[in-house]
């Protein structure tokens, strides 16, 4: 199932983890870009699984047959915007080049507006770090971010101690209690900001069936729900790497108004997540190497009497 991304174990050590940290505060951003070159290569040759999720994906969404150039060119990606997070946390925001849209659309739909609050919908497309950036340098609204910690608690650990004000904008995503810490952020005048594209666990969470790049893929029905209890839009954002140190923030409305019928509940979820899903896709083939969820996405290597339909 989609959510099977939690079954995997961070490959990073601590000791890589710091040391990464001190040269990018050492000796700079130029010198530790050179370390992404071993670090791709590692990852390339020992990351079995991460490879062939690569693979996969590259697949449908490059339309022909990936190498392994092309995986090495999606991992550097990854571990690009990795070592920025550095940056990005410690407020160091001068040495990325970050490209702002010229609408401010969060704070149009925020109290400071002519709105209520809103709902930012994220991915694992491009860096989810460096839209933290958006407001602290625009100064538009204080943002909240509703997320699962459980994935990659040695790396949260690490980078949370770059910056002890990080963990205040984190609303950990435990159950019902995370739904009222959502509503009061929002009465509060916090944009919240969660992720579309992951689901925690397919048993227990309500989740969708949606179409992506010609696969079947679960999606969390969270968004939707939370929306229309809080009578909030929803708002697609991508923090997209554009290489080197180039970085740009997309805003896109998902819908102004998420309405729930009672007799067509699940088709309405359904609908708004599709649209999520058809944003994601048309993103995803614009800038396919920003794609960052490393495992089975598409449950491609299942035996093949069990797989959901591909592209051709």
């Amino acid at each position: 199932m989609t959510g099977s991304w939690r079954g995997h174990t961070e490959r990073s050590s601590p000791l890589a983890l710091r040391s990464i940290r001190w040269i990018a505060f050492h000796l700079g951003r130029p010198a530790a870009r050179l370390l992404l070159y071993p670090i791709t290569l590692y990852f390339l040759l020992f990351a079995s699984a991460q490879r062939r999720a690569s693979l996969h994906y590259l697949a449908r969404v490059l339309n022909r047959k990936p190498t392994l150039l092309d995986v090495a060119r999606h991992i550097h990606c990854f571990a690009s915007t990795i070592l920025d997070r550095v940056y990005l946390i410690t407020g160091q925001f001068e040495k990325l080049e970050i490209i702002f849209p010229s609408e401010n659309m969060p704070r149009r739909y925020s109290k400071y507006g002519t709105g209520s609050g809103c709902i930012l919908l994220g991915s694992h497309v491009g860096s989810f770090e460096v839209f933290r950036s958006y407001g602290l340098i625009k100064g538009s609204m204080p943002i909240k971010i509703l997320m699962y910690e459980g994935q990659n608690p040695m790396l949260i650990q690490i980078l949370n101690a770059l910056n002890s004000e990080l963990a205040d904008m984190i609303i950990p995503m435990t159950g019902p209690d995370s739904l009222l810490q959502v509503k009061d952020a929002i009465e509060a005048g916090s944009a919240v900001g969660m992720l579309g594209d992951r689901i925690m666990n397919a048993e227990k969470e309500k989740t969708v069936r949606c179409t992506l790049l010609g696969g079947q893929v679960l999606l969390p029905a969270a968004p939707v729900l939370i929306a229309a209890t809080l009578k909030v839009p929803i708002i697609v954002f991508f923090g997209l790497y554009l290489g080197g140190n180039r970085y740009r923030i997309h805003f896109e409305l998902l819908g102004e108004n998420i309405v729930l019928d009672r007799q067509t509940r699940q088709q309405d979820i359904q609908y708004w997540m599709q649209k999520y899903a058809d944003i994601l896709e048309r993103q995803i083939l614009s800038t396919p190497y920003n794609w960052f969820n490393f495992y089975d996405y598409w449950q491609d290597e299942r035996p093949e009497s069990q797989q959901q339909p591909t592209a051709d």
